[in-house]
């Protein structure tokens, strides 16, 4: 492994470990185990290779997740449900990104730079999430609607796994949920 790689892969151990705000420069050249120098010199700054290395974990959540995902969608039943187990089981093992991504954006004002990853995340995330769920052409006029509700159901669902996961919704609590809603039709 190059400095680069062991770069990103000190940054990554770090935004889990110690958060964005938290991480120096210091703790991730100590992490890769090279000079500090080597930031400069790959990445040009701490907060480039952070937001590298933060790109990079987000892109490995999503195929990981993904690859999960297509067998949830063979299941028999419930597809709502399937999806969401798959999703809630990734949950535990990636804890230490979802956290790191609720303190980004509880820092966004601050952290001007990551706004525009945050703002086309955000809009990947919502297009493949009506894909995924409703199986709808992203530039139909629904699919937004439907991308955005899921992301809402995501993010809450990832902030009750943060703060008390014995507690949290289960995917058949989601879908029996759903079918309430739906049925009352509020």
């Amino acid at each position: 492994m190059g400095n680069r790689e062991a770069l990103l892969d000190g940054a990554k151990r770090c935004l889990f470990e110690k958060g964005y705000t938290r991480t120096t420069a210091r703790d991730i050249a100590t992490a890769a185990g090279v000079s500090l120098a080597a930031i400069g010199y790959h990445f040009g700054s701490t907060e480039a290779l952070l937001n590298e290395a933060l790109f990079a974990a987000v892109v490995e959540w999503g195929n990981e997740l993904s690859e999960a995902l297509k067998s949830a969608q063979q299941e028999k039943g419930d597809r709502f449900e399937a999806v969401w187990r798959s999703i809630i089981a990734s949950f535990p093992a990636h804890r230490p990104l979802w956290a790191t991504q609720f303190e980004l954006i509880g820092q966004i004002d601050r952290l001007p730079q990551l706004h525009d990853f945050l703002v086309q995340s955000q809009r990947t995330g919502r297009d493949e999430l009506a894909q995924l769920f409703s199986a709808i052409d992203p530039a139909s006029p629904s699919a937004r609607a439907v991308g955005a509700f899921h992301q809402a159901l995501l993010a809450g669902v990832m902030v009750q796994w943060l703060v008390d996961p014995s507690t949290a919704l289960s995917a058949a609590d989601l879908a029996e949920a759903l079918r309430t809603v739906a049925a009352a039709g509020t």
